[in-house]
C-alpha cells in the first residue's frame, strides 16, 4: 500500500492557490488579529517529528480560527544563533552561516510541503544583522535601566562546549545541549537581573488561567521563594558562614555545619589542602554517593550556646540552593540524619513531638527540649523568639532562581555591544554604530571572538583611545525572548518593533511548544516582557494568554532523536497521513509512539473519505426525508457542535475521534440505504470542512468538488441546524442503547435474533425523575408523596432506584423525543444485527417488559 495518496502536484497546486491569493498574509493595519505562534526552531538540521507535532498543533488551530472567520497572524522564523547551530556546523565542518542558510532552506521547504499556513512575509532569523541590531539595542536599554551588568560570580561551566551557562540550562547537573556534567567557576560574566522580578514572576503565575498547571508549578519550584532566616556562624579561621533555614527552632540541635563542594570557602580551603582539593574535584552526587563528605578542620561557633561545631564539605549540599551551606540537625532532618550517620556525628534531639511519634528523624512541630532558655516553648513560638533575640539571625526571603547569565564564550551569537577601555571602563557602543556585526570566521570547537584580533581591536567611543571589544556573545535565549515582538513589524527600521501595533496585537493568543521550555524560554519570555514594559516599550507584562505544551514523539518507546538513530522523516509517510496521525494518536499533552497500526488507520480514513466524497453522491435520492435521514441529519449537527467544542480547547485527539465516528455514520448510512442527497451532501461537506485544519490539502481538494470557494479563505465552518443540548443527549442515548443490545446479545450466546424490541419508559417515570432532580433532600419520600398514588409498588421501586442513584441522576430527553430519537436510529441496530427493530411505548408493551424501562434506559427484548 502506498504511504500517501496526495500527490506532489496536488500539494503544489494548492500551495500556489493559497500563495497567489495571499490567504495567510496579515495586513499591518489589521485590528487585533488572533496571534497564534509555535515556538520557532533551532536551525540545527531538517524537521523531525517533534517539530512536526509542534507546528501541526499550532497550524491546525490557526486554520480552525480562520474557518471561524477570524483574521489570524501565524508567522515563522528561525532561532539561528547559539550552541545548537554552532555545534552542528562544527561537526559538519562548515561555516555556521552557511549551515544556517542550508538548514533554513531545508526546513522551510518541509514546512511548505506540510501545508503550514504561515505569513512568510514576516519571516525572520535571529542571525540576521538587521535582527540582532535590535537585540543589541534592547540589551543597551536594559543596561541603562540597571537590569544588565558584568560581575564576577559563580556560574555553571560546560567543559565540553567551553562556555558559561545559565542555571536554567543545566539539566540534572548536565549541559542542556551536550549532556556533559557541568562545573562551577568564579568568572566575570554578563547577567540580566532576573531576580529583580522574582516576586512578580511568581505571583503572576496565578493570573495565567490558560497555562498548564504543570508548567506553572515548575516555574514556582524554580523561582523557589522561601521565607526563613539567615544565621551567621563565626569560625576559628575568622571567616563567617551564612546558613539559610526555615526551621530556626532546630538551632539547638545543630551538631555540625556542611558546605557545598562549590562553596567559596570549600574552594579556598582546597587551594591549600590537597586532600580537600581532590575531594572537591572528584565528588559524586549520584545515588549512593550523595552523602560522601570530609571534615575540613575548620570549627564553627554555635551562636546560641558557644559550642564548637565541626565544618564538613558534603556532597549532599547544593551550591545554588540557599547559601550553599547547611546547619546539620541530624535528629530533625532526613538528609542531615543520613550524613551524620555516615560520618559518626552526634544526633541531638531538641524537639518533642506534639503527639506520640516513632518517626526518626522527627521533622514535625512540637515543643523544645534541651533548648536552653527556650525549653518548653512551642516550636512556632520559639522561631519568633530566637529571631528576635539572636543578633546572628536575620529574617530573609530566599530564592532558588538566580540572575540570568547571558554571556557565552562562543562565536555564533549576538555580539555584546560593549567596548572595554582602560580609561573609561565599560562603554556601550552608540546606537548609530549598531549592529556590531560578527566577523567572517569559521570557528573550531569552543573558539570565541577573542581569537579574532581584527574584531577585538577598536577605539573607545568616548575618548577615542585604543580599546577592546567585548568578545562574549549573548545567550541564544536572549534572541528568542523578544522575537514574537519583531514578527509584528519585521521590516521596521527605526525601532525593534512598532510599539503602537504591539499594544493592539499582544498578548499572543495561543503559544505552542514543548514542555522542556518551562523554566528556560518561557521564564525568560516573561522576564523580558516585564523589563520592556518597565522601560516603556510595551504595555503587556504577560506576553502569552494561552499556552499549550505537548509531549514527546517516541519510536518503539524511545524518544525520537538523531542520537538514537530512530528519526523518521515526515516526507516518508505523506503530509495528510502525518498530520492526521500526529494529532489523532493521543492528546497533545501526552507522549505518543509512532506506530504502524494507527498510522495505517489514518491513511485508511483519508482514502475512504476521498471515495465517499467523490463517489458517494453518485447514488442518492431527493424524496421525502425518512426516519433514517433525520437521524443522520441530527448526527451531523451533533458532530458539528462536539467537534467545535474540541477545537476550541485544542483537544485534537477528540476532534479526530468524533470525525471518525461521523465518517462511520455516513458510511453506514450509504451501505444501509440510498441516502437523501441534501442530508448526505451536507454531512460529507461538514466532515470535509471540519477535517480541513488537520488535512488541508485533502480537504481543499474534496471541497473543490462539494462546495463553493476556498476553505483556506476562512469563514467556512459548518453550523448546526437544531437545538444542541437535546441532540447531544440523543446521541448518548443511541450509543448507550446500542451498547446494551450488544451486551444482551453476547450474554445469550450471540445467536442471530429475528427481532429486537426497544420499549420506552411510561410518562409517569419521566415526571418522577423531574421530581427527584428538583428534590432538595429525601428523594424517596418526595417522589412517593407526589406520585405514589399512581402505580403502587412500581412507583415505590422506582423511587427507591432514584434515591439509591441520586448522585448519578441527570436530565434525560422527554418521553416523546426519546422515542423519536430511537426510532430514527433503529436502522443502525437493524444493520448491525440483521434483525427487525421496533421502538414501542410502554403502554403498547407487556407489563413485565415495560416495568424495566427507565428514562434514558429503555427496556430491551431480543427474540
Amino acid at each position: 500500500m502506498s504511504k500517501t495518496h496526495i500527490s506532489a502536484n496536488t500539494r503544489a497546486y494548492w500551495q500556489q492557490i493559497w500563495e497567489t491569493n495571499n490567504l495567510f498574509t496579515v495586513d499591518d493595519d489589521a485590528a487585533d488579529p488572533t496571534y497564534i505562534l509555535g515556538m520557532f526552531p533551532f536551525t540545527s538540521g531538517d524537521l523531525h517529528m517533534g517539530h512536526v507535532r509542534n507546528y501541526t498543533i499550532a497550524d491546525a488551530y490557526a486554520r480552525y480560527r480562520r474557518l471561524q472567520g477570524e483574521e489570524v497572524l501565524q508567522p515563522m522564523g528561525w532561532d539561528a544563533f547559539g550552541l545548537p547551530t554552532e555545534n552542528e556546523s562544527v561537526a559538519n565542518d562548515v561555516d555556521p552561516e552557511f549551515w544556517t542558510e542550508q538548514c533554513i532552506d531545508q526546513m522551510r521547504d518541509s514546512m511548505e510541503k506540510l501545508g503550514f499556513s504561515y505569513d512568510w512575509d514576516r519571516e525572520l532569523r535571529t542571525s540576521d544583522p538587521e535582527y540582532y541590531r535590535w537585540t543589541q539595542w534592547l540589551f543597551k536599554r536594559l543596561y541603562e535601566h540597571g537590569l544588565a551588568e558584568r560581575a564576577q560570580r559563580r556560574v555553571k561551566w560546560c567543559p565540553e562546549d567551553e562556555t558559561a551557562l545559565a542555571d536554567e540550562q543545566v539539566d540534572d547537573g548536565a549541559c542542556w545541549r551536550c549532556g556533559t556534567e557541568v562545573e562551577t567557576r568564579e568568572l566575570d560574566q554578563w547577567f540580566f537581573e532576573l531576580t529583580a522580578y522574582a516576586d512578580e514572576l511568581l505571583d503572576g503565575l496565578d493570573d495565567l488561567q490558560q497555562w498548564p498547571e504543570s508548567v506553572k508549578q515548575r516555574q514556582r519550584n524554580w523561582i523557589g521563594r522561601r521565607e526563613g532566616v539567615t544565621v551567621t556562624f563565626e569560625t576559628d579561621t575568622g571567616d563567617e558562614i551564612d546558613v539559610f533555614t526555615k526551621r530556626l527552632d532546630r538551632l539547638y540541635g545543630t551538631t555540625y555545619l556542611a558546605l557545598a563542594p562549590d562553596h567559596p570557602m570549600s574552594r579556598r580551603l582546597a587551594e591549600s589542602d590537597p586532600d580537600i582539593a581532590e575531594f572537591v574535584s572528584t565528588v559524586d552526587r549520584t545515588e549512593g554517593d550523595e552523602f560522601d563528605g570530609m571534615r575540613t578542620g575548620v570549627t564553627a561557633i554555635h551562636p546560641a550556646t558557644g559550642a564548637e561545631l565541626p565544618v564538613y564539605i558534603g556532597a549532599y549540599v547544593v551550591d545554588d540552593l540557599g547559601t550553599g551551606a547547611v546547619m546539620g540537625t541530624p535528629a530533625h532532618d532526613e538528609n542531615d540524619h543520613a550524613f551524620a550517620t555516615a560520618h559518626d556525628i552526634e544526633h541531638r534531639v531538641v524537639i518533642e513531638p506534639e503527639e506520640d511519634s516513632t518517626e526518626i528523624p522527627y521533622t514535625g512541630e512540637g515543643e523544645l527540649i534541651e533548648g536552653g532558655e527556650y525549653t518548653g516553648v512551642a516550636t512556632a513560638e520559639a522561631r519568633e523568639q530566637l529571631l528576635a533575640d539572636l543578633d546572628a539571625a536575620t529574617q530573609h526571603t530566599d530564592y532558588r532562581v538566580r540572575d540570568w547569565c547571558i554571556s557565552r564564550q562562543r562565536y555564533w551569537g549576538t555580539p555584546i555591544p560593549v567596548v572595554h577601555c582602560e580609561d573609561c571602563g565599560e562603554v556601550l557602543v552608540p546606537d548609530e554604530e549598531l549592529p556590531v556585526e560578527l566577523p567572517d570566521f569559521t570557528p573550531e570547537t569552543g573558539t570565541s571572538l577573542a581569537a579574532h584580533d581584527e574584531f577585538v581591536e577598536t577605539t573607545c567611543p568616548e575618548c577615542g583611545r585604543d580599546a577592546r571589544r567585548e568578545t562574549d556573545t549573548l545567550d541564544t535565549f536572549v534572541d528568542s525572548a523578544w522575537y514574537y515582538l519583531r514578527f509584528i513589524s519585521p521590516d521596521e527600521g527605526d525601532q525593534p518593533f512598532d510599539t503602537e501595533r504591539a499594544s493592539e496585537w499582544l498578548p499572543i493568543d495561543q503559544y505552542v511548544g514543548g514542555d522542556e521550555n518551562a523554566v528556560m524560554h518561557l521564564l525568560y519570555l516573561r522576564f523580558f516582557a516585564r523589563a520592556l514594559a518597565d522601560i516603556g516599550l510595551i504595555d503587556t507584562r504577560e506576553p502569552v494568554r494561552e499556552l499549550l505544551t505537548h509531549g514527546m514523539v517516541l519510536n518503539d518507546g524511545t524518544k525520537m532523536s538523531k542520537s538514537e538513530g530512530n528519526v523518521i522523516s515526515p516526507a516518508e509517510y505523506g503530509v495528510a497521513t502525518t498530520r492526521l496521525f500526529i494529532l489523532g494518536a493521543v492528546t497533545p499533552e501526552s507522549d505518543f509512539d509512532w506506530s504502524n497500526h494507527r498510522r495505517t488507520a489514518s491513511y485508511t480514513l483519508q482514502k475512504e473519505l476521498q471515495r465517499l466524497a467523490t463517489e458517494g453522491l453518485d447514488d442518492v435520492q431527493s424524496g421525502e426525508r425518512r426516519q433514517v435521514d433525520e437521524h443522520v441529519a441530527e448526527r451531523v449537527d451533533s458532530a458539528i457542535r462536539t467537534t467545535t467544542d474540541h477545537y476550541e480547547s485544542l483537544d485534537f485527539y477528540d476532534v479526530v475521534r468524533e470525525l471518525r465516528s461521523l465518517y462511520s455514520t455516513l458510511s453506514e448510512y450509504e451501505e444501509y440505504t440510498t441516502p437523501h442527497e441534501n442530508v448526505f451532501r451536507r454531512g460529507i461537506g461538514a466532515l470535509v470542512r471540519m477535517l480541513a485544519p488537520i488535512t488541508p490539502y485533502l480537504s481543499e481538494e474534496l471541497w473543490s468538488r462539494l462546495g463553493d470557494g476556498l476553505l483556506a479563505e476562512g469563514d467556512r465552518w459548518p453550523e448546526p441546524r437544531r437545538e444542541g443540548e437535546t441532540d447531544e443527549r440523543g446521541q448518548r442515548l443511541v450509543e448507550s442503547t446500542r451498547e446494551d443490545i450488544r451486551d444482551i446479545h453476547d450474554s445469550v450466546g450471540g445467536i442471530d435474533p429475528d427481532r429486537i424490541r426497544i420499549v420506552v419508559a411510561p410518562a409517569w417515570k419521566y415526571a418522577a425523575l423531574e421530581t427527584a432532580l428538583d428534590a432538595e433532600r429525601n428523594i424517596y419520600d418526595t417522589v412517593m408523596d407526589e406520585h405514589g398514588d399512581r402505580q403502587g409498588d412500581e412507583v415505590a421501586d422506582y423511587a427507591r432506584h432514584l434515591a439509591e442513584n441520586r448522585y448519578d441522576l441527570g436530565e434525560e430527553l422527554p418521553q416523546a423525543r426519546e422515542q423519536q430519537v430511537l426510532e430514527r436510529a433503529s436502522w443502525l441496530i437493524e444493520k448491525e444485527l440483521d434483525a427487525e427493530v421496533t421502538v414501542e411505548a410502554a403502554s403498547d408493551a407487556e407489563p413485565a417488559l415495560a416495568e424495566r424501562a427507565r428514562p434514558g434506559k429503555p427496556a430491551i427484548s431480543i427474540e
